[in-house]
């Protein structure tokens, strides 16, 4: 499980990196033109923060994994961040409309892709609690 763990801390940094590219690639500057200040600043901050809580759940799972694996307080921390990406992968069902991907093929990819990924860390933590 610690070599699983640095796996997942690799994949979430870069996940928590690519968060810098979201404004532009989703055309953002366009898009919330039409928005209030404090709604366009919102989206940009917790973009921001997400990314920057995922970096640090990947910086722990690399740098801490033994812990994770071995400790109390690691099993429970493990529980904390099961629960957290359990709850994503049921928003990527429930909170996005089908629409957004349905018939798409990269889009269809992409949801898919994602949905995998949600899955695997919710049960490798899960498995990390568990044991």
């Amino acid at each position: 499980m610690v070599l699983q763990l640095k796996f997942i801390g690799v994949l979430l940094m870069g996940l928590a990196l690519i968060h810098g590219f979201f404004p532009k690639y989703f055309h953002w500057k366009k898009e919330f033109a039409e928005v209030s200040l404090i709604n366009r600043q919102m989206m940009y901050i917790h973009t921001l923060f997400i990314g920057i809580m995922v970096f640090l759940i990947g910086l722990l799972c690399v740098s801490s994994a033994e812990e994770l694996v071995t400790t109390m307080l690691g099993h429970q921390v493990c529980l904390g961040i099961c629960i957290f990406w359990f709850c994503r992968l049921v928003v990527q069902f429930v909170g996005y409309s089908p629409k957004l991907w349905k018939g798409k093929r990269f889009e269809t990819f992409i949801h898919i892709l994602f949905s995998i990924l949600w899955l695997y860390l919710t049960t490798v933590f899960f498995l990390v609690f568990w044991n």
